[in-house]
């Protein structure tokens, strides 16, 4: 891939702390990345994680660029959202003209709405707004699409969980293996590794493990899903004083070892790597976070013949609904939604281990293959590379 067109790094004048935005590529003047809140982001980091954008709208056949923010901040300290106003009011001009972001690691899509007013841009996707020929077209979906709620939850907290399990039932079905009769273990209890176990465990998934920052709960009869849905705080952290009758609580790292078909992580960056792959026993793993295998361990994995569904394929569910959304692309609705996505994840999962079996290529290599041509067809038809 080409170097990002933009990197910049921000330094808080109140914590002297650091913040990071890169953008990737703009196709049509336009990028779209999350903005995460992490104590150790780092610049390389966050343009790994805009790059990873690039491929996810590319894997989607989306006319978007690649982008990301990350800040360097415990999401726990009580300086973390003054910092986010901070920012976002420091690089107002990107984020009104260039780069539409949302919810990652460590914030929420709620907390984020309510810094843009604050830092006076008003919405996370006033960039498109403004590039868009009919902005008040644009702001009528959003408002029809966006404000959706299902049982209770924010749709766009949904979506991302829903694509993964969507991911996951395609590699399975690939596998010849039945969802009913298979073993999930998940790390990362957020929006998206909550969401995930909720949709798994609606076709049949038995979950065997959930890790959070606290440990590993597991049962391998199964865990009552809802119950520690039910239990967890904004961060994705389970009140232990819920933990089920026969659930075992282990160390964090014990959901990697867990006696499970599928592993689910949903967490960090670089969690499966080459120092702990060997544990892996799973045959399936679904990357539900931004790059949690690192590129050793997915070569290694693979040779082993364990597939390893990208990231960027598997957890583009949120981003891509987003996305379609505001470009018209989808009627506003949980079903249209789960319809969307279903069919989608099953396409693209179905053609990606297609092109991998004709070309040996690795799943990774033959999505990015299809995603970089995406890509740079969208971006010659919007005139060139910005």
């Amino acid at each position: 891939m080409n170097e990002p067109l933009l990197r910049v790094t921000w330094t808080d004048p109140i914590t002297t702390r650091h913040a990071y935005l890169v953008i990737d590529r703009l196709i049509g003047g336009i990028s779209g990345g999350g903005t995460r809140v992490r104590e150790g982001c780092t610049l390389a980091e966050v343009e790994r994680l805009a790059q990873t954008m690039t491929l996810k709208n590319g894997g989607l056949d989306l006319p978007v660029g690649g982008a990301k923010c990350g800040l360097d901040i415990d999401p726990h300290d009580a300086e973390t959202h003054g910092m986010l106003v901070r920012f976002v009011r420091a690089l107002r001009p990107i984020f009104e003209t260039y780069m539409g972001t949302g919810e990652d690691m460590g914030t929420s899509q709620d907390q984020l709405v309510k810094v843009f007013v604050e830092a006076g841009v008003g919405t996370t996707f006033k960039a498109i707004i403004n590039a868009s020929s009919d902005p008040d077209l644009v702001r009528r979906r959003a408002a029809e699409g966006f404000n959706v709620q299902l049982d209770g939850v924010d749709l766009i907290n949904l979506v991302g969980g829903y694509g993964v399990a969507e991911a996951a039932q395609a590699a399975l079905f690939h596998l010849g293996l039945n969802p009913a009769e298979t073993r999930a273990s998940i790390q990362g209890f957020g929006s998206m590794g909550g969401s995930t176990a909720r949709f798994l465990a609606e076709k049949g998934v038995k979950i065997v493990a959930i890790a959070d920052a606290e440990g590993t709960i597991a049962n391998p009869a199964g865990l009552d899903v809802w119950r520690y849905l039910a239990a967890r705080n904004e961060h994705g952290e389970v009140d232990r004083a819920a933990v089920g009758p026969g659930d075992r609580q282990l160390a964090r790292e014990e959901w990697l070892q867990a006696d499970a078909e599928v592993l689910i992580p949903a967490a960090v960056a670089d969690t499966i790597h080459e120092g702990n792959c060997d544990q892996v026993t799973a045959g399936l793993v679904v990357e539900a976070a931004n790059l949690p295998t690192t590129a050793g361990a997915t070569d290694a994995l693979t040779e082993r013949g364990v597939l390893v569904i990208p990231d960027f394929i598997a957890n583009a569910g949120t981003n891509g609904w987003a996305w379609w959304v505001l470009l018209g692309m989808v009627e506003p609705g949980a079903d249209a939604a789960f319809a969307k996505i279903s069919e989608t994840m099953r396409r693209t999962v179905g053609a990606m281990l297609e092109l991998s079996a004709q070309e040996g290529i690795s799943p990774r290599a033959a999505a990015e293959r299809v995603a970089l041509a995406n890509s740079d067809r969208h971006q010659e038809a919007a005139g060139g590379r910005d």
